[in-house]
């Protein structure tokens, strides 16, 4: 088969190595921020993922020149198993899960990832594990993995140990920070399938039954925190449905062994009559901190006497953090479908690789991410999605002809 050729750099990164996985066509990526004269070439994070794939498959080959902006990648057979991967501090847990469940499924062996690192703070960048294992459950069930009654493991994504990010002002040689009792810990199970995906025909979101969520505080003075997140979240959705269930955790330093930041973050997600989960998450960003205190102070300085202006420095109150994940949920359910949007890319590429049938599935709004996706994958599988708008709900219908894709892995021991 051909080579993938890319010439934009990292854009798409860890989308582009698995469709190179899947596809088993070799990848070539050049220009990997050529223009950036201070730091050139690929990231801490994205060579983390490097050796993370290395570790799910046997016979891989991966070359990148002495400047880190190009990699040639040719691709191996997925392998599974238990894995332990430490991930840098610059990006959480969640962006590597994100990028490796289309793989998942696929090997010789069941899957058990033990990932350490950072696992709230940085849902505005990368989505949390929580968000993850609420959003991705009803896939892993359309698609029929993990279905079986015979199955020892169910998908699952299960956060053990808590560490949220730090802010940028932080010393970095904290006491605790390197210490391994108290960094974050996550643990991504998943059974392999048997031959191949199902066909999914989703394209019914029914309508809104209940809500539930989770809001969780780490290492926080006062421990009214989260609840007061779940409160201001409760009072916007008891407007519009009686049904609401937010649970609040708290993680201290001393009985969860939970990282030495500060943090707080929400997960809510909406169930329908049809078995349809919408999820939206918010945190309190310390990355956005500095930039948050600027803005604040050049909008002092503009305004002497607005008497409004924030003077606790951009952080967020609780109540204003609850209102505005309830509001993001809302937005979510407003733009209807069967999944999130962030969850798209993941549904279209697993559609892509379902037997020779129609797949067919309702989404609302289309992210340039997921069109992107669907671009890489006419390209990687010559797959052509039919795109219909629907008028009547505001939504896009999405369906396409599967590929046929077997579990090689599986079927070759």
């Amino acid at each position: 088969m051909s080579t993938l050729r890319f010439e934009d750099g990292a854009v798409q990164f860890r989308q582009r190595i698995v469709v190179s996985l899947l596809s088993h066509r070799s990848l070539l990526l050049r220009n990997i921020r050529s223009d950036d004269l201070q730091n050139p070439g690929l990231k801490e994070h994205e060579a983390s993922f490097l050796r993370l794939i290395d570790q799910m498959t046997n016979g891989s080959k991966m070359e990148i020149n002495s400047t880190g902006t190009q990699l040639r990648f040719k691709p191996g057979v997925l392998l599974g198993g238990d894995i332990n991967h430490e991930c840098p501090n610059s990006r959480s847990i969640g962006w590597f899960v994100e990028g490796i469940l289309p793989l998942a499924p696929f090997g010789k062996e069941n899957l058990e990832i033990t990932f350490t690192g950072i696992t709230d703070g940085l849902c505005d960048v990368d989505p949390s594990a929580d968000y993850l294992n609420r959003s991705t459950a009803q896939i892993f069930k359309q698609f029929g993995i993990g279905v079986d009654e015979d199955e020892d493991e169910q998908p699952q994504i299960q956060v053990l140990q808590r560490a949220a990010a730090a802010a940028p002002d932080v010393v970095a040689a904290n006491a605790n920070q390197n210490n391994p009792n108290y960094i974050g810990k996550v643990i991504l199970t998943c059974p392999i399938i048997k031959q191949s995906l199902r066909s999914i025909d989703w394209v019914d979101p029914g309508r809104i039954k209940r809500i539930r969520g989770n809001a969780v505080s780490c290492k926080i003075v006062s421990s009214s925190m989260a609840a007061r997140v779940a409160y201001a979240a409760k009072g916007v959705f008891h407007r519009v449905l009686p049904d609401v269930w937010i649970h609040t955790d708290v993680h201290t330093q001393k009985r969860h062994r939970c990282g030495p930041n500060p943090g707080v973050m929400m997960v809510v997600s909406s169930e329908s009559d049809t078995g349809v989960t919408l999820t939206a998450e918010c945190c309190m960003n310390q990355h956005n901190h500095k930039q948050q205190q600027q803005r604040d102070q050049q909008q002092q300085s503009s305004d002497d006497s607005n008497n409004s202006t924030n003077t606790r420095g951009g952080l967020e109150l609780p109540e204003d953090m609850g209102k505005r994940g309830a509001y993001m949920l809302l937005e979510e359910i407003r733009r209807g479908g069967c999944i999130d949007t962030h969850c798209q890319s993941l549904a279209f590429l697993w559609m892509a690789l379902t037997p020779e049938d129609v797949s067919r599935i309702r989404v609302g709004t289309l992210s340039q991410y997921s069109i992107e996706t669907l671009r890489l994958i006419k390209q990687a599988f010559d797959v052509e999605f039919k795109v219909t708008p629907d008028m009547d709900t505001k939504t896009v219908l999405l369906s396409c002809l599967g590929t046929g894709y077997r579990n090689m892995a599986k079927a070759s021991t």
